[in-house]
């Protein structure tokens, strides 16, 4: 595997190119006289503007609403009223859809690259088919994998489908990629909902039940909340942990109201097996979920975020995987912003408010990282200047500094209220404490990603997997909906 040591000279000469020549020209402008006030004011107005939608993201997330829409009842114009104004405010409590119809067949694809997985893989099909509750039309299990050699663990999985002929293997010879693999999955999957698993998730026993009372009420694709397990294993999966807390139990579902729509991740997706099938997924793309996702929601159909439904999943245990896996999430995501914002001005399918908070989304949290680091310049050639850094008498830059670092922290304790896992209070301070350092790790990631997709590198690297990697967690449990394949043989 590539170690992460070898993008330093693409870091030193990135951040010289973004710090250390901006630092020289400001340099240059200040013993010229020019005053840089504007400068600063407009990066300062960056960072107040991206605190403050954190601020609104998060401050959504604390109620438990849903977006459907509302029922018109027949009662007075000051409860009309009343009641429109807790919709407008976010407090109008939840608004789950019921279920109208039995829940239909269920298949799960599951892909692997089997080498990488061989560990892990069989704990995660034993979990899915002795814990999920199963509707009466049935569940299949698809595992979809590619190897380059045979593995003794193959065998394992034969003996497993002899034990439950309701799964299946599926060798996609001459694939090099998870869309690939899927997309094979596809020509044989029968359910009528499909979720698309990682072979590192373990789902929740009614993550049918749940995803099915959106996807009879006009909803396409649902997406669940992800939640790392071996949160235990270091700082940095500890961080990783609390981090994918706040995407995908605050940012996500707040994004999913507001705009009313969402982004699948990859796993942990409910869809309509006939919109899947049509949408299917790009192997060229290096994020062939958010690259799926743009197609669908382009193509008319409704993605809803429901962290509700939860899995669980490894992080990556080394700093080595780490650094790859978001470079690769970096430059995946500038590869899909520069393919599809265009065709979302110009779609039918998206109304005004969601092509402009799409934008956000695409090019705003792409050029965050470019933006973000020219504060730097600024103070370092203000440094070289006068020799010191004075306090700033001007209350708009104290006014966005505090906010900009509040809206951390605010995003934080919002993270701690509506976690799905209890995690000791003390890990959300030291993520608070720590958070305005790893926010510049990942930007520095971020950048090495700009740069190779610029010069047109765009190799994908495998995240490991391993039982190192494993550990036990405790999720709150949910209410028993439907039978499950164990409590049916032992009611047998």
């Amino acid at each position: 595997m590539r170690n992460w040591t070898g993008d330093i000279p693409k870091l030193i000469y990135t951040h010289v190119l973004l710090i250390g020549v901006p630092t020289i020209f400001y340099y240059c402008l200040r013993v010229g006289g020019m005053p840089l006030i504007r400068i600063h004011m407009a990066i300062a107005t960056f960072f107040l503007f991206s605190s403050l939608i954190i601020f609104l993201e998060a401050t959504n997330a604390l109620f438990r609403r849903f977006a459907v829409k509302r029922k018109h009842t027949a009662i007075g114009h000051l409860a009309q009223l009343k009641q429109s104004a807790k919709f407008v405010l976010g407090v109008s409590g939840s608004q789950r859809p019921p279920a109208t119809n039995p829940l239909p067949r269920c298949s799960f694809l599951v892909a692997a690259y089997l080498p990488n997985e061989q560990e892990i893989i069989l704990e995660t099909l034993k979990h899915i088919l002795n814990t999920v509750q199963r509707s009466t039309a049935g569940l299949e299990v698809i595992l979809a994998y590619n190897t380059p050699v045979d593995l003794p663990v193959e065998d394992d999985l034969r003996r497993l489908t002899l034990m439950h002929p309701e799964l299946r293997l599926l060798r996609v010879d001459g694939s090099h990629s998870k869309a690939e693999n899927l997309n094979a999955a596809l020509h044989i999957v029968t359910g009528e909902i499909t979720c698309i698993l990682d072979a590192d998730h373990l789902p929740a026993s009614d993550c049918f039940v749940r995803a099915w009372r959106w996807l009879e009420h006009d909803y396409d694709v649902v997406q669940g909340r992800n939640i790392i397990r071996n949160y235990r294993h270091s700082l940095l999966t500890l961080n990783i942990a609390i981090e994918f807390e706040t995407l995908y139990g605050v940012s996500h579902p707040a994004k999913s109201f507001l705009t009313d729509s969402s982004i699948f991740g990859g796993s942990n997706g409910y869809w309509r097996t006939e919109v899947l099938q049509q949408i299917r997924f790009n192997p060229a793309m290096l994020t062939e979920d958010i690259d799926a996702s743009m197609r669908t929601l382009l193509s008319g159909y409704r993605i809803l975020h429901d962290r509700s439904i939860i899995t669980t999943e490894l992080a990556p245990a080394d700093f080595n995987s780490f650094w790859f896996q978001r470079k690769r999430w970096a430059q995946g995501w500038l590869e899909v912003s520069f393919k599809y914002q265009r065709r979302v001005w110009k779609s039918k399918n998206f109304t005004l408010w969601q092509k402009v908070y799409w934008t956000y989304l695409l090019y705003f949290c792409v050029l965050y990282s470019l933006i973000a680091l020219q504060i730097l310049p600024l103070i370092l050639s203000l440094l070289l200047y006068q020799g010191d850094l004075p306090p700033s008498d001007n209350p708009f830059l104290w006014f966005s500094t505090v906010i900009t670092f509040s809206s951390g922290v605010y995003q934080t304790l919002v993270t701690m209220k509506v976690a799905a896992v209890r995690y000791p209070v003390f890990y959300f301070l030291q993520h608070a404490v720590i958070i305005f350092l790893y926010t510049i790790l990942k930007n520095m990631i971020a950048v090495v990603g700009l740069y190779d997709h610029l010069h047109g590198v765009n190799k994908w690297v495998v995240t490991p997997r391993g039982s190192k990697q494993k550990r036990t967690l405790q999720v709150r449990k949910a209410p028993v909906l439907a039978p499950t394949a164990a409590s049916i043989s032992s009611a047998k």
